[in-house]
């Protein structure tokens, strides 16, 4: 139950960091939105561990602001993935990354600590 609802939460701020962000972002639907947040959750889970221990030069470099643009490249990965959305450049990625973990963070915060650990 706790699973169904942080995806659901995460459709949730994909379809409002989509409307924000509005013609650079295409998303076909709430249906949709729930794939892309299902999508968004397995390759933070596989692509994103090995992506980091990749770049972690960069990122030590960087004092970790690498780590923006590989959240950038999930997103990419994750419209090349999922037909129905759509994200205009990388640029537009990076954003909407940015809009999203924001938007997730405030939603997060808003709900019942209870339910949403």
């Amino acid at each position: 139950m706790n699973f169904l609802v942080k995806l659901i939460v995460n459709a949730i701020a994909v379809v409002v960091t989509a409307w924000i962000l509005g013609d650079s972002i295409q998303l076909d639907g709430f249906g949709t939105a729930i794939i892309v947040a299902l999508v968004l959750v397995l390759l933070n889970i596989t692509l994103k561990p090995v992506l980091v221990i990749f770049t972690l030069p960069a990122t030590v470099f960087t004092f970790g602001l690498f780590l923006f643009v590989i959240n950038a490249l999930v997103i990419l990965a994750a419209d090349y993935l999922v037909s129905g959305f759509s994200v205009q450049s990388f640029w537009w990625a990076l954003l909407f990354s940015l809009v999203l973990s924001i938007i997730n963070s405030m939603l997060f915060s808003l709900g019942d600590k209870k339910v949403l650990n």
